[in-house]
């Protein structure tokens, strides 16, 4: 029993620490945008997470669209580079969009 008990305590241990790390967060995001974006969109993060509201960033990354939509904000991106990156880079820059947005509350420091 108590065996069982501590093996059952590592997994839920590991377990989440796995959730934790293999979660996207807004700082990452912003380090992403930083360190790849600021440059190219001549803007500050808070200028464009702040284009669309929450729910509209929502609906862009549900879509797909989360490309297109940097774009549009961003002339000077390539069409295709935030979907070229791949689905964990898109998901932590969409945590810093959704997080900074319009209607959140929040201000990024970049």
């Amino acid at each position: 029993m108590n065996k069982l008990l501590k093996l059952a305590m590592a997994g839920a241990l590991i377990l989440g620490i796995t959730a934790t790390v293999a979660s996207a967060n807004p700082d990452r995001g912003q380090r992403i945008f930083n360190k790849d974006l600021k440059g190219p969109c001549d803007a500050t993060g808070a200028k464009v997470a702040a284009a669309h509201s929450q729910d509209e960033w929502k609906e862009i990354k549900d879509g797909g669209k989360l490309g297109e939509a940097i774009n549009k904000i961003c002339p000077k991106v390539a069409p295709d580079f935030i979907d070229s990156k791949g689905d964990k880079y898109t998901n932590t820059l969409f945590d810093f969009l959704f997080h900074y947005a319009n209607d959140s509350g929040n201000v990024p420091s970049c």
